[in-house]
């Protein structure tokens, strides 16, 4: 797992993995795997990892509120 703890944004990475995307929503592996797969929050495959860009993730967290 993945040991980060970001206060803002911009301290993300720009793009972030899914074990990232877990803590920082509070949801488990199949839930955040649920959102990237149905595109609710859209990724990018790169080779066989999916990663999410940091802007799709402020973007869904703008939405959600």
């Amino acid at each position: 797992m993945n040991a980060f703890s970001p206060n803002t944004f911009n301290d993300l990475p720009l793009a972030l993995t899914v074990k990232d995307l877990m803590p920082l929503l509070g949801i488990g592996r199949n839930t955040a795997y649920a959102l990237v797969r149905t595109g609710v929050i859209p990724s990018i495959k790169v080779g066989r990892q999916l990663r999410i860009p940091r802007q799709a993730l402020i973007d869904y967290l703008n939405s959600a509120s």
